[in-house]
């Protein structure tokens, strides 16, 4: 199973964050929500001083390309395998930067990526 950090999450059942973590959590993997605010999602603490987190294989990006410019440094921090950009995340800054540190990166949408056994 891939651990997988959702930057972004929220404990709001309509945003698609909210989504990928129940989703990601019930096929299995790791799952570490990270946001702005405190919350719960899917029994798990919304973490929102940026943890060191280890063995990360996924980042999925639920963050708008203007606000993610204060998670750059973050992001590649955690050196993921890969960083999933979903529809509306697309950042080409990001993706330079993170291509820079040989991190695969991908234009997708993890809900769906998981529906049809390809995540």
């Amino acid at each position: 199973m891939k651990k997988t950090v959702v930057i972004g999450a929220s404990d709001n059942p309509s945003r698609f964050s909210y989504k990928a973590v129940h989703q990601l959590k019930s096929y299995g993997h790791e799952v570490v929500p990270v946001g702005i605010r405190r919350g719960e999602v899917a029994g798990l603490p919304i973490e929102t001083d940026k943890p060191g987190i280890s063995e990360v294989d996924t980042v999925t990006l639920y963050v708008g390309p203007q606000n993610q410019p204060s998670w750059y440094d973050y992001i590649l921090s955690l050196q993921p395998k890969r960083i999933i950009f979903n529809p509306g995340t697309e950042n080409y800054e990001l993706e330079k930067k993170a291509k820079e540190q040989n991190i695969q990166t991908l234009h997708a949408c993890t809900l769906v990526m998981l529906s049809v056994g390809n995540y």
